[in-house]
């Protein structure tokens, strides 16, 4: 039997920090909702009552009708004659939306979230390093040295938002040089992931020497056309931040071992 869910419980998640681009009242209930959602408060079959909304949230039924329209669009509720506002099954959401990530990275289900998108990492840049080995123009190999060695940079003196900065362009870079389409239209996720890693503190403070001499080696490889010693770096780059969140995971999973 659908049940129709409290939005007055005070087991609903807070609210994120919305986007810049979603400021106002808009963001602020699409980011509670699709927090709530993520974290499994509003769980799969519940009912939203549009009305509730309202009254809860302060706003105007046409802000609400919005939200609903973009919670819509990412396969998180639909809407069935005589029942109503449904949320749907994680199964039907856009995993790949950098929202739903967000989203999902600020709820309980954020280990699960870091490993899935790891494991798609580990399957695509590799890849995409080796075929940035063969496509790329001659200035933009050099500027992806040049980005390495200003992560080298950051990394060293301890910069940690400059070094995050650079570790995003650094990646999205790759991405772009592959010259796969597919491939270029992961650069959100990717800019997704590594924020929430820095954000919820789940990678290292500061960024190992090793991981540092691998991106030099990945861009200097590039930069030769050499695709499979591009290839094995950025096998080792992901398999490294494998590693580190593996640890991470474990810590969260017993936080007081004997």
């Amino acid at each position: 039997m659908i049940q129709p869910v409290d939005l007055t419980s005070p087991g609903v998640a807070a609210p994120v920090q919305a986007a810049p681009a979603e400021a106002g009242l808009h963001g602020r209930v699409l980011d509670h909702l699709g927090t709530a959602i993520c974290g499994g408060e509003l769980a799969a079959g519940a009912v939203l009552n549009i009305d509730e909304l309202v009254d809860r949230y302060a706003v105007s039924r046409s802000v609400i009708r919005e939200v609903l329209r973009v919670l819509a669009s990412m396969g998180f509720i639909e809407t069935r004659r005589r029942v109503g506002v449904l949320i749907r099954p994680a199964r039907d959401w856009n995993v790949f939306d950098p929202q739903v990530i967000r989203w999902r990275l600020a709820s309980a289900g954020r280990i699960a979230q870091l490993r899935s998108i790891t494991e798609l990492r580990t399957a695509v840049e590799p890849h995409a390093a080796w075929l940035a080995a063969h496509r790329i123009s001659h200035d933009d190999a050099s500027d992806l040295v040049g980005l390495a060695a200003k992560m080298w940079a950051a990394g060293k003196a301890g910069d940690d938002q400059r070094f995050l900065s650079l570790d995003i362009e650094f990646h999205c870079g790759v991405l772009r040089a592959s010259g796969n389409e597919m491939f270029v239209k992961l650069q959100d996720l990717v800019a997704e992931v590594l924020t929430g890693r820095h954000h919820y503190h789940l990678m290292p403070r500061h960024p190992h020497e090793e991981a540092l001499q691998r991106h030099a080696a990945v861009a200097q490889a590039i930069q030769r056309g050499d695709g499979d010693g591009a290839r094995r770096a950025m096998v080792q780059i992901m398999e490294h931040a494998f590693d580190e969140m593996s640890s991470i995971w474990e810590q969260n999973l017993n936080p007081h071992p004997a």
